[in-house]
């Protein structure tokens, strides 16, 4: 193609028709021009599909994580809520100094020792900034709940935190209480003692605010699905 378009260069120079050489060398940048836009327009269009196979490939990938983070976080959420009503009929039995229900009481304290402690693998967000595909996301809304999420996960683990260091400062005064070998109790007195439902009543506020964490994780997560539902093209 080269060639020929050489021939015909040095055909209109030979014979001296130099208006009609530029007309020509014009038309031929027009064609050179048009070839590459044309080159530049399939090599976006082929980035664009390449991108968007991608954006489908992470939320595909996102859409299975969170199912895995729904069914662990309901499971922890459903542990930790199996505690609080016990801890409430605890506080009333010492409320009214119900010394039938001793035995109960006992199991009841040494269930303090036992906390919901969620095992999260990844971070999300952070893992779509630093990996750049973030760009990749055409939808804003899927951006900002994923980033919201990770917010009520950082809550999450700082309540966690305060959960276990609770139960670390409980531990001497159940010590003194229950004999944990047998649920055997010990010492009457401490565990019918206005420490023990403080401890109880402690446990209860930590609970009830992990609970509600947790159904925010959920809830949050269950946003998410519900656009990338929309976005996924299955």
């Amino acid at each position: 193609m080269i060639k020929f378009f050489r021939t015909i260069r040095r055909d209109l120079l030979g014979r001296g028709k130099t208006f009609k050489y530029l007309q020509y060398a014009i038309g031929e940048i027009v064609l050179v021009v048009i070839g590459i836009l044309i080159a530049l327009s399939i090599n976006n269009k082929s980035d664009e599909i390449a991108d968007r196979e991608a954006e489908q490939s992470y939320y595909r990938n996102t859409k299975q994580l969170l199912n895995e983070y729904t069914a662990s976080i309901q499971s922890v959420k459903d542990y930790n809520a199996s505690f609080i009503e016990p801890f409430r009929y605890g506080v009333d039995l010492i409320e009214r100094q119900d010394y039938s229900q001793q035995d109960s009481l006992g199991n009841i304290m040494i269930g303090l020792i036992n906390y919901s402690d969620m095992d999260r693998k990844g971070n999300i967000y952070e893992t779509l900034v630093n990996s750049g595909d973030i760009k990749l996301l055409q939808n804003d809304d899927i951006i900002e709940r994923i980033r919201r999420l990770e917010e009520t996960y950082f809550y999450l683990n700082r309540m966690e935190t305060i959960h276990f260091d609770a139960v670390m400062s409980l531990i001497p005064h159940l010590n003194k209480t229950m004999r944990f070998s047998n649920r055997k109790v010990e010492n009457t007195e401490l565990l019918y003692s206005f420490e023990s439902q403080n401890m109880l009543m402690l446990a209860l506020h930590i609970m009830n605010e992990k609970d509600q964490v947790y159904q925010r994780a959920l809830d949050e997560m269950d946003a998410i699905l519900v656009l990338i539902h929309g976005e996924l093209q299955e």
